[in-house]
């Protein structure tokens, strides 16, 4: 990893990045909203939705995305944007990675840094900002395009004008008086590893060996967006790797349930990925892509809905904790161990593990039905292996390492 300072940039692959900005969560500490800007030749943005945040996660063009926060084990908070700068429309010749922060300045947030890495954890970059003291905004550093490739220059620049200032500057059309950004209501992904300044995963819970769930996340596709209304069977492009487990997010309002099921062979649709009854839904689940044709699924909602279907790398990492609404899917990169639960919904609250069978000659996942209960509750169960945690809920809850 290169550790770099201020005006410094260096080549960076045009394939999928996550990006970290990183600090040090203790008491009176503001909290930081991370955003990227797509700019054209002019440095300023085509319309407002050429800016990525949390409540507006993905650019159209499907090249950044806002993953959301996560904690660390020591209380490092990160938060996450994911960039396919191979997909970033010609004509648009930067990203810039900025933040805000919320009631306090940026000179209040210790250890703050900003993180590139790759889809397997595998650190890129690193930019430690030593030097904030009264901005309220700040650009960290921003990915341009050079003689073919790109690279990424450390900025390190704030504003005292906070979000107002720094939107004006790059061609936001904001308010007057625009409130300080909020913090997102459903806090995601960790890293894949844990951020600088964190405290090491306990020894308990050590790294996976180099088998599927370590593999998956390297594996990168152009996410498939498709939008309707009502019920209808989607075949996905057949650029999904054969095999390989996929996420599956959907968001619509207002429809009085939403499900989601993966066809068999004939259109038949033949296994249960997601239902949920809540009148505004964003949601993740999985799907295995099959050996020999494209994965096709079915949606069924009353009301105009977007599904997505996105690498493995897009999920969250449950490193320590993580809170959640409603329907789920999270890595869980440790050993053996126990899990906490907390749910605050009224419904069922369930969470599936899937992980690989210790039989070389059983080729699917194992599965364990870890919580199975109905309402509020606070309990405990035992996880076997590294895997996937398949969540269905109807309301918020947390889930941690440890008892």
């Amino acid at each position: 990893m290169t550790v770099m300072t201020k005006g410094g940039n260096l080549p960076v692959p045009a394939a999928g990045l996550q990006v970290a900005v990183t600090w040090r969560q203790v008491a009176q500490v503001p909290d930081v909203d991370v955003s990227a800007l797509l700019l054209d030749a002019t440095g300023r943005v085509r319309s407002d939705a050429d800016l990525v945040f949390y409540n507006q996660p993905a650019h159209p063009s499907g090249a950044v995305r806002h993953l959301g926060k996560g904690q660390g084990a020591d209380g490092t908070g990160a938060d996450w944007l994911w960039l396919d700068l191979a997909a970033v429309e010609l004509g648009m010749d930067r990203v810039v990675v900025a933040a805000s922060t919320d009631a306090g300045t940026f000179g209040q947030v210790p250890f703050l840094d900003v993180r590139v890495t790759l889809p397997d954890g595998q650190q890129v970059a690193s930019f430690p900002i030593g030097d904030a003291s009264t901005e309220t905004a700040f650009v960290f550093g921003e990915f341009y395009r050079r003689n073919g490739g790109w690279k990424f220059r450390a900025v390190g620049q704030g504003y005292a004008s906070g979000l107002a200032g720094l939107a004006t500057d790059f061609g936001i059309s904001v308010a007057e008086d625009p409130a300080p950004v909020p913090v997102a209501p459903p806090p995601v992904a960790p890293p894949p590893a844990a951020p600088p300044h964190a405290a090491p995963v306990p020894a308990s819970f050590p790294a996976p060996p180099a088998d599927r769930l370590a593999a998956e996340p390297a594996l990168s596709f152009p996410p498939f967006t498709h939008r309707a209304s009502g019920k209808e069977r989607v075949t996905c492009p057949p650029n999904l790797p054969p095999g390989a487990r996929v996420v599956v997010e959907i968001e619509c309002r207002d429809s009085i349930s939403v499900h989601i099921d993966s066809c068999d062979a004939y259109g038949r649709a033949d296994r249960d990925l997601l239902s949920t009854y809540e009148d505004e839904v964003h949601a993740r689940t999985f799907a295995t892509v099959p050996e020999d044709r494209p994965l096709s699924l079915v949606v069924r909602a009353d009301t105009p809905w977007t599904l997505r279907v996105l690498p493995l790398a897009h999920a969250r990492r449950l490193v320590h904790s993580l809170n959640g609404r409603g329907p789920d899917l999270l890595v869980y990169e440790g050993s053996a161990g126990v899990l906490s639960f907390v749910h605050q919904g009224q419904s069922n609250f369930v969470v599936w593990h899937y992980f690989t069978s210790d039989d070389p000659e059983w080729r699917d996942d194992e599965e364990d039905l870890l919580v199975n209960e109905v309402g509020r509750l606070d309990v405990l169960a035992p996880v076997r292996a590294p895997g996937l945690l398949r969540i269905e809920a109807d309301g918020p809850w947390r889930i941690g390492v440890g008892g």
